[in-house]
């Protein structure tokens, strides 16, 4: 009897401890830390267009008035929170652009800072001196000082490791990378997911599929610095034939992709390219009106 029983009882126990460790990594997918996460479907998808995304800082013209300077931000809104995503390298630069793209800056409610690199948080000083009253993302191997430096300003700082939740319609991707630690922001709308990249060092790929995989969701725009201005033709023709295998429907490269990386771009993508740079805003209903 001692027998059947344990002939009975150990193959449940095994299949209890799979079940139990396949459940435990679905729900570690999304790190429970400031906005702790179940799983992906709490990442509620925005209406296209109610979302509106303005490049408030980049080394590419767009728009008449505006000074282009290398480094990247953009401002994304119409989401729950309105999100400051990197801010440039020159403080004055970024305050000037804000003012002139009527941005202000006391209407932002957080900041997600790609990676370290003085070009894409070089303009955080002065923009705190207008709005210490925002919670900043950034990745945890930014140095303490850094950090304490915030801190004194007001503001509070939430350091991520693995993907978080940034508000009801956005995560961050968490840090990537090996030398040069980065994260990237999701935004998950009716359409699809789009991606926000600083400088991609760890691959623009890479991200892209991260988010693909965290959200479990088409790809839509995935826009911002791909860091390809010294990669070679086949290389940045590898990336875009990527991009489609993923399903990306639009890009919008700009800051450190490189003008061969844009023109390649928009060579194989057409309608789905988006010309960028500082000024470029684009806007969800838009999209609504092509279909």
């Amino acid at each position: 009897m001692e027998k059947i029983y344990l002939i009975i009882i150990i193959p449940c126990l095994i299949v209890a401890i799979v079940l139990g460790t396949v459940i435990s990594l679905k729900y570690k997918k999304v790190n429970r830390g400031e906005n702790p996460l179940n799983d992906s479907e709490n990442i509620s998808p925005i209406d296209i267009k109610n979302l509106t995304i303005t490049v408030i800082y980049d080394n590419n013209p767009y728009k008449e008035g505006l000074e282009t300077a290398w480094g990247f931000s953009c401002l994304v809104s119409g989401i729950d929170k309105t999100i400051l995503f990197d801010t440039g390298g020159v403080g004055s630069i970024f305050l000037a652009n804000m003012r002139r793209l009527g941005i202000d800056p006391k209407k932002i409610d957080s900041v997600v800072l790609s990676h370290i690199h003085g070009d894409h948080v070089g303009g955080l000083a002065r923009f705190l001196e207008k709005n210490s009253d925002v919670t900043i993302y950034l990745p945890k191997s930014f140095p303490t000082s850094f950090k304490n430096d915030i801190r004194e300003c007001g503001a509070k700082v939430v350091e991520v490791s693995s993907p978080l939740r940034i508000c009801e319609q956005a995560l961050s991707t968490g840090e990537m990378g090996t030398w040069i630690k980065e994260q990237s922001l999701v935004i998950s709308t009716n359409k699809g997911l789009v991606v926000i990249t600083g400088c991609a060092h760890p691959g623009v790929v890479k991200i892209v599929r991260r988010a693909k995989d965290l959200l479990e969701k088409n790809m839509f725009l995935v826009m911002g610095g791909f860091h390809l201005f010294n990669e070679g033709t086949d290389k940045i023709r590898e990336i875009i034939t990527s991009f489609k295998k993923m399903g990306v429907q639009y890009v919008g490269p700009c800051h450190c992709s490189g003008d061969k990386a844009r023109d390649l771009f928009e060579r194989e993508y057409h309608k789905g390219f988006m010309s960028m740079g500082v000024g470029k805003t684009i806007i969800g209903r838009d999209f609504e009106l092509n279909g």
